[in-house]
């Protein structure tokens, strides 16, 4: 099942694809489309998020693979930006290890990168136990504040996480805990912006670390004031930042 997307922007300018975090879908980048209308903004569901919703179950591996595919088709003889926030973040990383010289710019937003092991074994009697608060607004509604989701966005956000299986959490959960950098990455050649909230927690801090160790073209920005949402918290902070790191300048 290929990828449902949504275009936007500019069909003859550079190439930016936005991959979403866990637990929402390309809605997300919403608030950035404007800001880069000049470009051609390429907006993808990830698989079992959203409306790419189907046959294929969701892992790192297999979402990079068909992000990949896409890039190919739209980003002939283009410029192309990739940008991933969370778990499109961790994909983010998995596209530059597999195609180390097919992205040109590429920012990694609250990316995971320190496997959890001793986790999983209480994951799913937690999921077992918690996934039925998904259907209780106000619980999702919490949910929703802690990730900076705005109030003409939580229906949208509700919807999605109350048609999402107990069997799906687990396996996106158990992949984003999983996660660790491939060797592979240090051969990417693009410009690499890593960014993690300065009131995250210790884990993802030392991820966004290891991850800007793991490759010499890696600069890492600690964000004042902002938590584990960057995009949704300061949109236009965020997009400024980007479009200030693709044009080169003082970041």
């Amino acid at each position: 099942m290929t990828l449902y997307f949504e275009e936007h922007g500019c069909s003859e300018g550079p190439l930016i694809v936005f991959l979403h975090g866990g637990g929402v879908s390309g809605w997300m980048w919403d608030q950035q489309l404007s800001y880069f209308r000049d470009y051609q903004c390429i907006v993808p569901d990830l698989p079992e998020h959203g409306r790419s919703k189907g046959e294929d179950h969701f892992s790192i591996l297999s979402s990079a693979e068909k992000v990949i595919e896409l890039i190919r088709d739209k980003g002939k003889g283009k410029q192309v930006v990739l940008i991933g926030f969370s778990l499109g973040a961790q994909i983010t990383i998995q596209i530059l290890s597999m195609r180390p010289e097919l992205i040109d710019h590429a920012v990694i937003n609250s990316a995971l990168a320190k496997p959890m092991p001793h986790g999983w074994k209480f994951l799913k009697p937690f999921i077992k136990i918690s996934h039925p608060l998904i259907k209780w607004r106000p619980f999702s509604k919490l949910q929703a504040k802690v990730l900076y989701i705005q109030e003409d966005d939580f229906e949208k956000y509700y919807k999605e996480n109350c048609a999402m299986e107990q069997e799906t959490l687990i396996r996106i959960l158990e992949e984003n805990m999983s996660f660790k950098v491939p060797s592979e990455f240090k051969l990417a050649s693009s410009n690499i912006l890593v960014t993690v909230g300065e009131n995250e927690n210790s884990l993802m801090k030392k991820s966004a670390k290891e991850i800007v160790n793991s490759n010499p073209n890696c600069h890492g920005v600690l964000v004042s004031g902002v938590g584990h949402g960057f995009p949704l918290a300061k949109p236009e902070l965020f997009s400024k930042m980007v479009k200030d790191w693709i044009e080169g300048n003082v970041i």
